[in-house]
């Protein structure tokens, strides 16, 4: 079983920034995918951005340049750094480990940016 627990989020004005953090713990392979997804209001879950345990790394592009993943393997944390915040990126953000082709989520974090 896996576990993960989110951290870093709230509101802050557009311009601002955040960072969110998550950490894992149970059975945690040395080869994995971790990152982070956001839901909006009305919205479909989508994948924001994710780093491999080989240290490649894939951005959607709505935050291409604004944001950066993290990560420190030998802690199992996964960062997301967020600058330039937009009210488009409000969204409650959950962290995911990707591992043996089973996806696990977070409860997830609420990120609030108002204009």
């Amino acid at each position: 079983q896996v576990h993960l627990v989110e951290s870093g989020g709230g509101l802050v004005q557009a311009g601002g920034s955040l960072t969110l953090s998550c950490a894992a713990s149970g059975n945690i392979g040395s080869i994995n995918d971790m990152g982070w997804y956001r839901q909006a209001p009305g919205k479909e879950r989508e994948l924001v951005a994710v780093k491999t345990s080989g240290g490649s790394t894939n951005y959607v592009d709505s935050v291409k340049g604004r944001f950066t993943i993290s990560r420190a393997n030998a802690k199992n944390t996964v960062y997301l750094q967020m600058n330039s915040l937009k009210p488009e990126d409000t969204a409650v953000y959950y962290c995911n480990l990707h591992q043996w082709r089973v996806d696990y989520f977070g409860k997830g974090t609420l990120v609030t940016v108002s204009s």
